[in-house]
């Protein structure tokens, strides 16, 4: 059985094989992987970076990490309501934007 492209993989195909080889094994093969924190502390960090620095295309695919991951909807909004406050309200309601429509397609 043939395994499925990584996300990495369908969005850089062939060209750029070496950041796709980088995010697959060492960022998401190896940092992500490390044991000084876990999954879901990991999910927070970068949820909170991706957001404080408006990186909405990255922020998309973590906040849906974040869930499988183990945040709570609940979790995500307050982390991203307390991020407001210091990383500027545009920052703080353009995530959260995304997060609702996460949450509403998945409770379609």
């Amino acid at each position: 059985m043939a395994q499925e492209p990584s996300r990495a993989q369908q969005l850089l195909g062939d060209l750029a094989p070496k950041m796709v080889q980088l995010t697959d094994d060492v960022l998401f093969g190896d940092v992500w992987k490390r044991e000084g924190l876990s999954p879901r502390d990991r999910s927070l960090i970068t949820v909170s970076v991706l957001a404080a620095t408006y990186r909405p295309e990255q922020l998309n695919s973590h906040l849906r990490l974040a869930l499988e991951n183990g945040l709570s909807r609940d979790e995500l909004v307050e982390a991203l309501t307390h991020l407001a406050f210091y990383a500027g309200w545009p920052s703080g309601m353009g995530a959260l934007t995304q997060l609702k429509a996460i949450v509403d397609d998945e409770t379609k």
